[in-house]
C-alpha cells in the first residue's frame, strides 16, 4: 500500500470541518488525484457527501467500535484505489469516551494510529492573535498527534488574516488556508445532521462552489506536501459482521438510507447480493431474497407516504412469514404499529412489531453501545456481543409485549435498559451495529 493521508480536525463542532473537507476533496478530485475520504466515528451522512465529492465510496473509521484488525483492513482497501486518504474528524479533535489508549473514538486516535498529520480548522471569527494560543495548546496536548498545519475559517479581512498569521509565525505552524465568511457555502441541516446528499438536486453545483472556494482560499500544494504516509495498523485479521444472507433485500430511498458502507462492501466481498427496493415507491422486498433489512433514516418525515404504501406493507408481511426481517432505528420504527410525527399525527406502519414511537416530544438519545444479543438475529446469534451506537430523537411510547432484542451497555460498560424487539422472524432495535466486539 502506498497511501498518504491527513486528518481534518477542529476544537469543536461547528468550526467548518465539513465545509473544508468537501471543498478540499472536490478540488483535489477535479485535479485528477485519486482521493479517498473517511469519517472518524459513527456518521452516515458525511460519507455520502465524501463519495459525491470524490467519486469513490465513503468510509467510516471508528477506534472505539471497530477492532484494530477491521480498521487495518478498511485502510488497506482505501489504499487499493486511492493515493490520498483524507479523514474528517467528529466534534473536537480530542473528544471521545473514556477508554484504553487509542480506543476512545476521537479523531486524534486515528491521526495517531495512522501516523498522519492534522489540518486544524480554526473558526477565528471574534478573535485574532488568540488563535495562536489555541493552536499552541493543540500542538502540545498529545505528543503522538502532530498538528501539521492550520486553516483559518470565517476570516473577516486581509488585516484579520495578517494578525493571525503573525501570531502563528513563532509556532512554526504553517497557515495553509484562510476562508472568508460566506453563509452561502453552508449546507442545510436537520435534526440528525446535514440534509442528506441524495436530497440535494443541486449537489454538483454545491460541490463545484466548494471546490472553487478551496482553489481560491486553500494552498492545495502545501496541503498535499503535508500529507504523510499512512502507517499500517498492527492488528489481527479483520473481523466484520458477516452477511445476514446470500441475497439481501435492502430498503433504500429518502426514508431509509443509514447503512454503513463498510458493511455493504464486506457483505458483497463475502459473496452476498444486495437487492435494493424503495418503500416510498411502494415496492415490496424481492421475494427471492433470504432476508430483508430496513436501515435507519427518516421515516418520521415520510409517515403519510409509508402509511399509504400498501404493496410495501403487504409484501413485507408476506416476506416475514418465512424469512427474517430486521430494522435499525428508523427501520425499527417502520416495523412497529405506528409513528407519531412532529405535528402529532399518527401514521400506521407495518405492524410486524408491537412498537409505537413518537417524534412529537423530541428527546435525543446518543452514544456508543455494546449489545449482547438475547436471541438469534440477522446481526448475530444469541450471546454475540456487537458494538455500535444510537442516535435518535424518537421516543418509545409503547413497547408492547415483544421480547427484547439485546442487553445494552454504554461505552463505560454501564448497563442500560434492554433494547429492541423480537417477534417471530422480525427483529429491530434503535441500536446501529458497526462491528463484532472483541
Amino acid at each position: 500500500m502506498s497511501l498518504n493521508g491527513l486528518l481534518i480536525g477542529a476544537p469543536r463542532s461547528g468550526s467548518g470541518k465539513t465545509t473544508v473537507t468537501l471543498g478540499l476533496l472536490a478540488a483535489l478530485a477535479r485535479r485528477g488525484i485519486a482521493v479517498r475520504a473517511a469519517k472518524s466515528g459513527p456518521d452516515y451522512i458525511d460519507p455520502a457527501f465524501h463519495a459525491a465529492a470524490t467519486g469513490r465510496p465513503g468510509l467510516n473509521l471508528d477506534s472505539w467500535a471497530m477492532p484494530p484488525g477491521l480498521l487495518a483492513h478498511l485502510v488497506d482497501l482505501a489504499g487499493a484505489d486511492g493515493d490520498l486518504l483524507v479523514v474528517e474528524g467528529a466534534m473536537g479533535l480530542f473528544d471521545g469516551v473514556a477508554a484504553p489508549p487509542r480506543r476512545s473514538g476521537a479523531g486524534a486516535d486515528m491521526a495517531a494510529l495512522l501516523g498522519i498529520p492534522v489540518l486544524l480548522v480554526l473558526d477565528v471569527s471574534g478573535q485574532s492573535q488568540t488563535a495562536a494560543a489555541v493552536a499552541r495548546g493543540f500542538m502540545a496536548h498529545d505528543p503522538q498527534v502532530r498538528i501539521g498545519g492550520v486553516i483559518l475559517n470565517r476570516v473577516g479581512s486581509e488585516r484579520h488574516i495578517r494578525l493571525v498569521r503573525e501570531a502563528m509565525a513563532p509556532l512554526g505552524l504553517p497557515v495553509v488556508g484562510a476562508i472568508p465568511r460566506d453563509t452561502t457555502l453552508a449546507l442545510p441541516e436537520r435534526h440528525l445532521g446535514l440534509v442528506q446528499a441524495g436530497e440535494h438536486p443541486d449537489l454538483d453545483a454545491r460541490l463545484d462552489a466548494l471546490a472553487a472556494m478551496a482553489e481560491a482560499h486553500l494552498d492545495l500544494e502545501a496541503i498535499l506536501a503535508l500529507a504523510a504516509p499512512v502507517r499500517p495498523v498492527a492488528a489481527s485479521p479483520a473481523r466484520a459482521l458477516p452477511p445476514p444472507g446470500q441475497r439481501i433485500a435492502l430498503a433504500q430511498d429518502a426514508a431509509f438510507t443509514f447503512v454503513y458502507a463498510h458493511l455493504l462492501a464486506e457483505w458483497r466481498a463475502a459473496g452476498a447480493e444486495i437487492l435494493p427496493f424503495s418503500p416510498l415507491a411502494d415496492e415490496a422486498p424481492d421475494s427471492s431474497a433470504d432476508i430483508c433489512w430496513l436501515p435507519g433514516g427518516y421515516p418520521e418525515l415520510h409517515g403519510g407516504a409509508l402509511a399509504d404504501a400498501q404493496r410495501f406493507k403487504a409484501g413485507l408481511a408476506a416476506f416475514a412469514m418465512h424469512r427474517p426481517v430486521h430494522g435499525e432505528c428508523g427501520g425499527y420504527m417502520a416495523l412497529g404499529q405506528g409513528i407519531v410525527d412532529a405535528q402529532g399525527a399518527r401514521h400506521a406502519m407495518a405492524g410486524l412489531l408491537a412498537l409505537e414511537t413518537s417524534f412529537a416530544k423530541r428527546k435525543m438519545n446518543l452514544g456508543y453501545r455494546e449489545a449482547r444479543l438475547l436471541g438469534d438475529t440477522p446481526i448475530g446469534r444469541a450471546g454475540t456481543r456487537v458494538r455500535g451506537h444510537e442516535f435518535h430523537y424518537a421516543s418509545v411510547i409503547d413497547r408492547g409485549s415483544d421480547a427484547p432484542l439485546a442487553e445494552l451497555a454504554d461505552s463505560q460498560g454501564t448497563a442500560l435498559p434492554p433494547s429492541g424487539s423480537r417477534r417471530g422472524q422480525v427483529t429491530g432495535t434503535f441500536f446501529h451495529a458497526i462491528a463484532p466486539a472483541e
